[in-house]
């Protein structure tokens, strides 16, 4: 079942099995607050067992940085918004992982990874990548990181 996400009234619907699942909830609305003020656009979630495609296009992606999480993977989101393609995934151990893919082949291509406030760096992102710290009123501190796509998806 969809769900839209509210990010005025913080819910952890979807969410409940996460040990973090109030940061988790919380950096889902900033997500969902971030589209509807630069794109006026609503941020929709589906169980991610009911998502398989989208799942397979960002764990294809995760590839070229040979990537590949053990977490179970709690909700998805995919969407176009002003000519980029946008997946998001949420791992129940409180990791965010997306996808921006610029539909224009010269335009900008990358993946972002969030950590929940409480949650600690997962091992596959010892040694390979810095986080940067950012505050939200929602989710607390936001840990992000990210890398270029170099091929093509």
């Amino acid at each position: 079942m969809a769900y839209e996400v509210n990010f005025k009234t913080v819910s952890t619907i979807g969410l409940e099995t996460s040990p973090v699942a109030e940061t988790l909830a919380g950096l889902r609305a900033n997500e969902a607050r971030y589209y509807w003020n630069k794109y006026k656009h609503v941020f929709v979630t589906s169980p991610a067992k009911d998502d398989s495609k989208t799942l397979e296009w960002i764990n294809k992606v995760l590839l070229e940085k040979d990537m590949k999480f053990p977490y179970e993977p709690l909700e998805t989101s995919t969407f176009e918004v002003d000519g980029l393609k946008m997946a998001y995934v949420f791992y129940e151990n409180g990791l965010v992982v997306n996808v921006m893919y610029s539909l224009d082949p010269t335009g900008k291509r990358a993946v972002g990874f969030k950590l929940s406030d409480g949650m600690a760096v997962p091992k596959e992102f010892e040694g390979k990548f810095k986080f940067a710290h950012q505050k939200s009123r929602l989710a607390g501190t936001i840990r992000g990181s990210y890398f270029v796509i170099k091929g093509t998806y």
